[in-house]
């Protein structure tokens, strides 16, 4: 599973999974990702066949649905939520873990497809 890590993710998790041999990039890496609306970001995850992974619910399920209803596919959308996973350097542990064993869970590149889950710790 290819997973892209979206802004309020720390950039240093994608490269921690990457050493590990994961493929993961965080939108803070990629200079013309970042900043991009939310519906840009998921085109560019489907156009490099990743999972997206968020704290921005919101948008996303109704990105999900959107796309559910105009019959187009995505690689997953992966919810995380701060009050689950803080963002201060302590909580990248249960964070990285989560994400580690979502990838044995779900090892093919379209695993995902189409779905929209909650990352649990």
């Amino acid at each position: 599973m290819r997973l892209l890590l979206d802004e309020q993710h720390d950039r240093h998790i994608a490269e921690l999974l990457r050493r590990e041999g994961h493929d993961a990039v965080a939108v803070s890496e990629v200079a013309g990702l970042r900043r991009r609306p939310d519906n840009e970001l998921l085109d560019a995850a489907v156009v490099d066949r990743r999972a997206i992974v968020t704290e921005n619910a919101r948008d996303f399920v109704v990105l999900h649905r959107r796309f559910i209803d105009e019959g187009r596919s995505h690689y997953g959308i992966v919810l995380t939520a701060s009050r689950r996973f803080t963002r201060k350097k302590a909580g990248r542990r249960p964070f990285l873990a989560a994400l580690r064993r979502l990838h044995p869970t779900h090892p093919s590149e379209d695993a995902l497809r189409d779905q929209l889950i909650w990352l649990a710790p």
